[in-house]
């Protein structure tokens, strides 16, 4: 039978921000495809595991492989790094047109002008903004500025889509209405996908796999269901009361599931 290889995996992981340990990871992989939901308390070590995976925190101990190779070994934390996009809780729009803004990082890796202009168009096209191009980054919704900072992580076309918290900023209704648009960008384009939450009601929409974390260790890891029924769900009490309802037998499981692309360097 043929191995599945890990496109990220993280072996004997650790992190210390002074004489306290933020990550302790012993092994973590994450497969092509995959769409992985990561939850946990405020200070858990979600949104540095993140981090650790991007590549943009290098840990004291163990081992970061992207693609199968070693970063800062068999290959630099650039190179990892542009095979990722990353959105974060803000948009960090620039003060220019919403075309600009999406095209950054292509034009940054010195993209040909006609393929720019065909890619942004497209990655605009997936989130219903292509009426928005010249628009002025900063004159726009949160959700339309959210929006603008999904098209520009995925007009790289990257193999892992890393997602921060993008919703939390958002008004119910807004949220709600992205969530459902992302959801059908990922499964359309069948990109892998960590997304970052602190509320499990967001995570039928983009999940199939759930990790739990405590204090800076991943305690389940899993179908959602299966997490969520977990002995250590009580560690879930504090996060949403709508846990319930994703126990509920008969309730639907939806096979689906997210920084500004410091990945276009």
């Amino acid at each position: 039978m043929e191995t599945r290889q890990a496109i990220i995996e993280l072996k004997d992981v650790k992190l210390k921000r002074g004489s306290r340990i933020t990550l302790d990871v012993s092994h973590f992989e994450i497969f092509r495809g995959e769409n992985i939901a990561v939850i946990g308390a405020n200070g858990a070590g979600k949104s540095t595991l993140l981090q650790v995976i991007a590549c943009l925190l290098n840990p004291g101990e163990g081992r970061v492989c992207v693609g199968g190779r070693h970063v800062g070994k068999e290959i630099t934390a650039i190179e990892a790094r542009r095979r990722m996009a990353m959105v974060l809780q803000r948009p960090y729009l620039l003060d220019a047109t919403v075309f600009d803004n999406v095209a950054i990082g292509l034009r940054m890796r010195h993209v040909p002008k006609d393929e720019v202009q065909r890619r942004v168009n497209e990655a605009l096209d997936l989130f219903g903004i292509r009426h928005l191009a010249k628009r002025r980054g900063r004159s726009l919704s949160g959700g339309e500025s959210q929006r603008v900072s999904l098209a520009r992580a995925m007009v790289l076309r990257p193999e892992v889509l890393l997602l921060d918290e993008p919703m939390s900023s958002l008004d119910v209704p807004t949220r709600m209405t992205l969530l459902a648009e992302l959801g059908r960008v990922i499964k359309k384009t069948r990109v892998t996908t960590v997304f970052v939450t602190h509320d499990v009601t967001e995570i039928p929409f983009l999940a199939d796999r759930t990790v739990l974390m405590e204090g800076g260790r991943i305690v389940a890891d899993g179908p959602v269901r299966e997490v969520l029924r977990q002995e250590m769900r009580g560690a879930l009490s504090q996060l949403a009361g709508a846990a319930n309802w994703l126990l509920t037998e008969g309730g639907e499981e939806k096979d689906v599931a997210v920084f500004i692309a410091d990945s276009a360097r």
